[in-house]
């Protein structure tokens, strides 16, 4: 078991072949933290790493003794005011006005496996074998209350998770102000903070900062996890790159208002806390009353970034995702949003779907626009009913026929919106999120269902079931395309006003979770104005998330290289577009295009009967490609090589298993003149194979192209005319020789 309690010095080792976590409870009965990072031999006493000292101005818990000053220990859930200063992991107001806490080691308990999160997503086990899970109480015995810490460490994996519970047990009404699910001390702040960084059409570009006194944080207070700020920071020592050095990852699983933030005091301790952003958060408990906060999952490497994320990857692909769909490879689809936006009806729709479907494309998806009077983004938004101007056969009849094409159907929905230019508005104008006697703001012409409602959780369940259950569709894409504002819910009392984001998010899984138990063969993919709620807590239900609205495939390397920091290659919906882009205007080459789209789950948007011939043979082909290697891609071990955000170049590369085959992506966005040679170190192979290289059909061991690289140089002198030009792409495949 990889926990071990010592009971003569009280402490908790949670360790395995990588990682150890070691805390103990301090003589205060409260929590003390000693160490996180690489694996260390167990012992029966880790005391000396407890370190005080007097300090001046200090508030000491003992008489007499100057040493004992929580704001100078490291502690793993923290409380404000009884001696520690800085902010804390825990806020609670009393019926007396107070907020001081203090909540005391009670008892222990570990399990083997790992538990589920009561109506949130986590990480999970097949195997009990795979996880232990410890369980500490602790009790405040002013406020009757029970906190409870839980963590889960995965025996193979530099992986624990942390989540806290909290209880009122007593009589007194208690006021949760802030929860966070994690807090961790360390001893200095010789760290740069990693985050994921962006807005709309630039999602998660990569952002470094030195950590210095004081308070450096992301957040969301969007009501969504947001494409600003993603729910993930990592703290790297200065001299950790891609291949080495050592990194902490922390990782939030939910999708609503969050808060990562790490705080240094000027003695150099670290404290990193995440969870549900405190502000706009208020929660009532009553007698018998708990919250259960969100997951947070740590990941400690010491062989770099690169080895952070596959660590993520491994664990969110087969221990976060869930359902058919988490080990298979996906369809390859067509989507008409780009090709057709509102105009279309049903003549056009099987028309491009004939044309997909002679081109080799799986599935054909139907975006905005099929139902109620939507024929642009001003109406029709909740009314989950088909357009039978545009449908003259429904959706039940379009999806028959796109079936007899030899094709599966898909199908988008926007749940949680609502146009006041619907029959759902006009009948229950209640349902929206709107405050009394306050402007409303919209976004996109639309506004918000009050998702704490269970009624209107219940009524968008019903309508989307009944359109899926009278048709055969394969796939979901689930859009949200705008943020909250004005946030009021009609049917909570005042003093619940704080609970509702919570409870909204809590609605939005409670609605997947019916929906996929009933329908565990559709295919569900998240989107969000493109990567908007781009985060763990949506893989657990949709294993793909449309990773942005931006498809220019230059502006792609930046946001699929930083989001395959923490999410699989496998949960990135990437789609080869239409040119000029519709987003930035630029023309890149169709092999361009799908040689970045590859590294995704892979599909079109775009009218193919627009194209001339010659295009639709190259996409015959790219799907042909993508059929032959896309369960490598998807589901092989990524690499990152050489980053966008660092100059002209962008590689990448995957490697399958058996490391018979890896696929390299090589990415030259401009044109240089008259550069030097160049080459890049590959990484994952085996030493001892001898791999044939695609393009120049040369055979390298895997400890040449490690060790010496790739050669990557290209036609760049101003007198080759036929030099290679603006947005050059390659793949060189490897393939062991046997």
């Amino acid at each position: 078991m990889p926990i071990k309690y010592h009971s003569s010095t009280r402490t908790f080792h949670l360790y395995n072949s990588k990682v150890s976590y070691i805390f103990k409870v301090l003589k205060n009965n409260q929590l003390g933290q000693l160490y996180y990072g690489k694996a260390i031999k167990d012992r029966e006493d880790f005391d000396h790493l407890f370190e005080t000292n007097p300090r001046p101005m200090a508030a000491c818990r003992y008489e007499g003794d100057l040493k004992f000053s929580l704001e100078h220990i490291k502690q793993e859930y923290p409380t404000y005011g009884s001696g520690d200063l800085r902010h804390p992991a825990v806020d609670i107001t009393q019926e007396n006005g107070s907020r001081i806490l203090n909540f005391e080691y009670q008892s222990h308990e570990m399990i083997k496996g790992k538990q589920k999160l009561k109506n949130l997503p986590a990480t999970y086990v097949e195997s009990e074998d795979e996880a232990t899970t410890l369980l500490v109480t602790l009790y405040d015995n002013v406020i009757d209350a029970k906190l409870i810490l839980s963590y889960s460490i995965y025996e193979e994996l530099a992986v624990i998770t942390r989540s806290a519970y909290i209880e009122n047990c007593g009589s007194q009404k208690l006021v949760l102000n802030q929860a966070m699910s994690m807090s961790l001390d360390l001893p200095d702040k010789d760290y740069e903070m990693l985050e994921l960084t962006g807005a709309w059409s630039r999602e998660r570009h990569i952002k470094n900062r030195k950590l210095e006194h004081g308070i450096q944080s992301i957040y969301s207070l969007r009501g969504c996890s947001s494409n600003n700020f993603n729910p993930f920071i990592a703290l790297k020592r200065e001299n950790c790159n891609e291949y080495d050095g050592e990194v902490l990852g922390f990782s939030f699983v939910y999708s609503g208002n969050f808060l990562a933030q790490v705080e240094v005091d000027t003695y150099n301790v670290s404290r990193v806390t995440m969870g549900i952003h405190p502000h706009c958060f208020q929660w009532n408990l009553n007698q018998g009353d708990a919250f259960q906060t969100p997951e947070v999952v740590m990941v400690y490497s010491d062989n770099g970034l690169n080895a952070m994320s596959q660590t993520y990857h491994k664990l969110y692909q087969k221990r976060l995702a869930r359902g058919m769909y988490r080990d298979c490879a996906r369809p390859i689809l067509i989507n008409n949003w780009e090709g057709t936006y509102f105009d279309f009806n049903e003549e056009k729709i099987l028309e491009i779907a004939k044309t997909a479907k002679e081109l080799g494309i799986e599935l054909f998806v139907l975006d905005d626009g099929w139902f109620g009077k939507r024929n642009n983004d001003l109406a029709g938004l909740g009314d989950w009913y088909p357009n039978l101007e545009k449908l003259p056969n429904g959706i039940s009849g379009l999806s028959k026929k796109i079936n007899e094409l030899g094709m599966k159907f898909g199908l988008w929905f926007e749940p949680e919106m609502v146009n006041k230019d619907s029959d759902l508005y006009r009948t229950h104008p209640e349902w929206a999120l709107e405050t009394p006697f306050r402007h409303s703001s919209h976004g996109r012409n639309q506004y918000i269902l009050d998702f704490s409602n269970p009624d209107v959780v219940d009524y968008i369940y019903q309508s989307m079931a009944k359109v899926i259950s009278e048709s055969n569709i394969s796939y979901i894409k689930w859009d949200m395309n705008r943020c909250m504002s004005e946030v009021y819910s009609s049917v909570h009392d005042a003093q619940d006003q704080g609970k509702v984001m919570h409870e909204y998010i809590l609605g939005v899984y409670h609605l997947y979770e019916m929906l996929t138990s009933r329908f565990p063969e559709i295919l569900f993919e998240s989107c969000a104005s493109g990567g908007a709620r781009f985060d763990p807590g949506m893989m657990y239900y949709a294993p793909q998330c449309w990773t942005s609205d931006d498809t220019d495939a230059v502006e792609r390397l930046k946001i699929q290289y930083g989001t395959s920091y923490v999410y699989p290659i496998s949960s990135m919906g990437a789609h080869v577009s239409a040119i000029p882009n519709h987003q930035v205007y630029r023309k890149t080459p169709i092999e361009t295009r799908a040689n970045v789209a590859y590294f995704g789950t892979f599909g079109y948007e775009l009218d193919l009967n627009k194209l001339a011939q010659e295009e639709r043979e190259i996409i015959r082909k790219q799907v042909q490609f993508m059929k032959q290697y896309r369960e490598i891609i998807q589901y092989g071990t990524f690499y990152r090589l050489k980053s966008p955000f660092e100059g002209n170049e962008t590689v990448w590369m995957v490697v399958s298993e058996d490391k018979n085959t890896a696929i390299v992506g090589y990415y030259r966005p401009l044109q240089e003149v008259n550069q030097g040679y160049r080459r890049v170190k590959l990484l994952g192979l085996d030493p001892n194979k001898e791999y044939n290289i695609s393009i120049n059909n040369i055979n390298c061991y895997g400890d040449e192209l490690m060790n010496v690289g790739l050669i990557t140089s290209d036609s760049s002198c101003g007198e080759n005319k036929e030099g290679d030009s603006d947005y050059l792409s390659r793949l060189y495949i490897l393939k062991a020789n046997f």
